[in-house]
């Protein structure tokens, strides 16, 4: 049976732009950094508060995301926040242009969306 996710693998199209936004704007820590020279391909390995959660890829020429307006796989990634407008205010100064802050209509809770560097949708949910 499953216990849990163990972690989400993003492809990127420029690995220094997107190694520098999950690290120091979502501010998500290293575990490890491996080139894989026969591959000629980066995997960095990150975590959230100790917890492995996701391994970025860099691959040559990858194609383009097909997202928008909505389209079958993956539809975004979604982070649980305890104050929204903090949080966007902080990735606002970090020059991350966001969605405004809606509110679910299920649940009473505030959330936003805004894009990693390739336009991979990333949510904030206010827990």
């Amino acid at each position: 049976m499953l216990k849990s996710i163990h972690h989400i693998a993003v492809i990127c199209s420029n690995y220094q732009k997107s190694k520098q936004f999950y690290t120091e704007v979502l501010g998500l820590d290293i575990i490890r950094e491996v080139y894989r020279e026969h591959r000629n391909s980066y995997k960095l390995d990150l975590a959230l508060n100790g917890h492995y959660l996701l391994e970025l890829f860099s691959f040559p020429n990858p194609p383009k995301r097909t997202s928008r307006p909505e389209s079958c796989g993956l539809r975004h990634l979604a982070f649980e926040v305890t104050n929204i407008e903090q949080e966007v205010s902080h990735l606002k100064k970090q020059g991350v242009k966001t969605e405004p802050i809606r509110v679910d209509e299920h649940t009473g809770k505030k959330f936003t969306f805004f894009a990693d560097p390739d336009d991979l949708p990333i949510e904030l949910y206010e827990g």
